[in-house]
């Protein structure tokens, strides 16, 4: 069990306290009580996280073996497309789920064209129509970083 030191009790100190007035002073000292079998010890991170101290090198005090690390995982580029195929396939299914759900016919007005279509549909070509305000303003500032960086390496080249 780890106290700190300002909640300490005089009853149940860590490390003995020898009876003589000269334990004070500077000098060899008793060595702490060795904690029971299979307990903390209560320093470096096995006391601060218990059952860490089998990882090697979280404490800090033993390091993996070379021969046994793992391997390093590099990111490629069929991975990330993986990754956002199935993420898109997801997000996919959920949109059809929401659109099936909502299939209240609503009346819906725009620049005096009226028409009835689901709610779920509508509200997925507002969403899309956002989408492609959002990324024509992102390809506006590329457009934009490109040129600036056109800019930058044709004054470069001038000075030399």
């Amino acid at each position: 069990m780890q106290h700190s030191q300002s909640g300490e009790s005089a009853a149940t100190p860590e490390t003995p306290r020898p009876s003589n007035p000269a334990a004070g002073r500077p000098g060899p000292t008793a060595p702490p009580d060795p904690a029971p079998a299979g307990a903390a010890s209560g320093t470096g991170a096995a006391g601060r996280h218990p059952g860490t101290a089998a990882i090697p090198g979280y404490d800090g005090t033993t390091s993996p073996q070379p021969g046994l690390a793992e391997p390093e995982r590099r990111v490629t580029r069929a991975g990330m497309i993986w990754v956002a195929v199935a993420s898109a396939l997801v997000v996919l299914v959920l949109l059809i789920i929401f659109i099936l759900q909502n299939q209240e016919l609503v009346q819906v007005k725009f620049f005096g064209l009226e028409g009835a279509v689901s709610l779920g549909m509508s509200l997925f070509i507002a969403a899309v129509g956002g989408g492609v305000l959002v990324a024509m303003a992102g390809a506006a500032r590329i457009i934009q970083l490109r040129a600036a960086a056109h800019r930058r390496r044709v004054q470069a080249g001038r000075k030399r």
